[in-house]
C-alpha cells in the first residue's frame, strides 16, 4: 500500500521552455530546495528550481511530520530553534495550510539508562533556554492514565509540533511561484559548468540555464551527483517504512515515541505510525567505500539497522559515476526513489504501540510508504560551500531530520547565496568535519 498523495504527480507547473538565465538555480525540490528558493525570492533574486520528479515526491513528502528541538544533536540545536519560529509563521508566509501545530513531543523513558541518557541531553537544551524536562512515573500517568507497561518517565517538549509533509513542501513551492520563482518539474540536471572556478550554468536535459550559483538540494541522489564533480561526499542511503491510518478519536493528540514505536496525530484525524530507530540498510558498493566513515554509527546504541543485500548493489555497481552534459543521467532513467516499506517492520512497530497505547487496538490502517532516507556518518547535515566551484552550496545528508530543520536550514542555505549573516553559526556544517571524521575512524581500526 502507497500514499497516493506521496506517489501521485502533482499539477505539472512547467513553463513551455526554460528560462535562459536566472540568478540561482536550485537543483531539487523537497522541503530544502523549495524553501531556500523562497527565502532567496523574497530577497529580490531570479531563482529557478529545477526537479528532476515532482516537488516533494521523495523524503520530503515521506518522512513522519514531526517538528522537534528534542533529541537533536548539540550540533543541530540552533537550527532546529530557528526552524521552529519559521514553522510557527509558515502558514502566514505561504498563505496556505501546512499543517503545522505546536502539540508538544514526548520520548517514553523506559528504564533509568533512559533517563540518564536524556539527563545528559537536557544539559544542552538548558544552554539554548529550551523548554524540555523530565517528568517522572506520576506525571507521566497523569499525562497518559491509559498508558500501560512500565516507565520510568519520559522526556517532554511542550513547544514541539508537527506538520503534514504531504502539505508543506507543495504550500512553500506554490507561495514560491506566486513570487515568481520558477519550479521546473520533470527537469534533471546534468552538469554544473564552470568558468575561470566559478559556476557560469547548469546544463539540464532540456538545455541550459545560465546562472551565478547552484544550490544542490539533491537529498539521497547528492553523493552520485557530486561523483561527477570529482567531489566525495559521504553518504548512504537507509529505508524507513511508515504508515497511516483512518481518522480514529481517543489516542493521544501529541506525537510520542518509545523504544520501538513513534505516532503522531494527522490534520486528517488519523496516525501517522513508524517503529522508531528500525530501518533497513542495503549493502551496496558504498557500503565498503564508506566502511571506516559509518561504522562508529553502526557501532552505536538506540539505532537498529537491519542489513539487507538485493539486486540494488548490482544496480548501484552498474550505475554511471561519471558522465558528459550531451548524455542521458541517471536522474533521468530512475525519477523517483520508491522503496517498498517493510511490513514486518511495521507490523512490529504496530505492535508494539497497541501494547503501551490500547486505544490503537481496533485502529484501521490506510496506507503505508518506504522513504530513502539520506544520511552522513554523523547524522548531522552537510550546508557547506566548495572551495574549487566559487557559487557551489551543498545542503544534504540530513538524515530524516530534513523536514523539522528544513526552514532554519533553507534560510541559511539562503544567507549564504546573499552572503547574509548566517541565521545559524556554519561550523557544525562543514563538509571538512566529515573528512576528519574519516581519517580518525580509520586510525581508530588500525589501533
Amino acid at each position: 500500500m502507497t500514499d497516493p498523495s506521496i506517489i501521485s504527480h502533482q499539477t505539472n507547473q512547467t513553463p513551455k521552455a526554460i528560462p535562459a538565465r536566472a540568478d540561482v538555480v536550485v537543483v531539487g525540490a523537497g522541503i530544502i530546495g523549495t524553501a531556500t528558493a523562497l527565502f532567496l525570492a523574497r530577497r529580490g533574486l531570479s531563482v529557478v528550481v529545477c526537479e528532476k520528479g515532482h516537488v516533494a515526491c521523495e523524503q520530503s513528502s515521506r518522512n513522519w511530520g514531526w517538528v522537534r528541538k528534542m533529541g537533536r544533536d548539540p550540533a543541530e540545536i540552533p537550527m532546529a530553534i530557528a526552524s521552529a519560529k519559521l514553522w510557527a509563521g509558515m502558514n502566514a508566509l505561504t498563505g496556505i495550510e501546512t499543517g503545522y501545530r505546536e502539540t508538544g513531543i514526548y520520548y517514553l523513558c523506559k528504564d533509568q539508562k533512559d533517563i540518564q541518557k536524556y539527563e545528559e541531553w537536557l544539559a544542552f537544551a538548558k544552554q539554548h533556554d529550551l523548554d524540555s524536562s523530565l517528568l517522572r512515573q506520576s506525571g507521566l500517568k497523569e499525562r497518559f492514565p491509559t498508558l500501560k507497561g512500565h516507565w520510568e518517565g519520559a522526556l517532554f517538549t511542550k513547544s514541539d509540533g508537527r506538520a503534514e509533509p504531504s502539505m508543506a513542501t507543495q504550500a512553500i513551492a506554490a507561495s514560491l511561484r506566486t513570487r515568481g520563482g520558477q519550479i521546473i518539474e520533470d527537469c534533471a540536471v546534468r552538469c554544473i559548468e564552470t568558468a575561470a572556478g566559478s559556476v557560469h550554468s547548469v546544463v539540464t536535459e532540456h538545455g541550459e540555464i545560465r546562472c551565478k550559483s547552484v544550490v544542490l538540494a539533491t537529498g539521497a541522489w547528492t553523493r552520485l551527483f557530486c561523483s561527477n564533480l570529482g567531489i566525495d561526499f559521504p553518504q548512504l542511503k537507509v529505508i524507513g517504512s511508515v504508515m497511516r491510518t483512518q481518522r480514529v478519536d481517543g489516542p493521544p493528540e501529541c506525537a510520542v515515541a518509545g523504544r520501538d514505536f513513534a505516532f503522531r496525530k494527522r490534520l486528517d484525524g488519523g496516525y501517522t505510525i513508524a517503529q522508531k530507530n528500525a530501518n533497513i540498510a542495503q549493502i551496496v558498493p558504498d557500503s565498503f567505500r564508506l566502511f571506516f566513515q559509518f561504522l562508529p554509527a553502526f557501532r552505536s546504541e538506540g539505532n537498529e539497522i537491519r542489513l539487507r543485500f538485493s539486486s540494488q548493489f548490482f544496480r548501484e555497481m552498474n550505475t554511471p559515476k561519471r558522465w558528459r552534459s550531451d548524455e542521458v543521467t541517471p536522474f533521468e532513467t530512475t525519477r523517483v526513489l520508491n522503496p517498498k516499506p517493510s511490513e514486518k517492520i511495521l507490523s512490529e512497530g504496530l505492535s508494539n504501540l497497541r501494547k503501551v497505547f490500547p486505544e490503537f487496538a481496533n485502529v484501521k490502517l490506510e496506507e503505508s510508504w518506504g522513504c530513502a532516507i539520506d544520511v552522513t556518518p554523523d547524522a548531522v547535515p552537510v550546508i557547506d560551500t566548495v572551495d574549487d566551484i566559487s557559487g557551489l552550496v551543498i545542503a544534504s545528508g540530513f538524515s530524516g531530520h530534513g523536514f523539522g530543520i528544513g526552514p532554519g536550514a533553507a534560510h541559511l542555505v539562503a544567507d549564504m547565496v546573499t552572503a547574509q549573516k548566517p541565521i545559524v553559526p556554519l561550523e557544525p556544517f562543514k563538509l571538512a568535519r566529515l573528512r576528519k571524521l574519516a581519517v580518525s575512524s580509520m586510525e581508530k581500526a588500525r589501533g
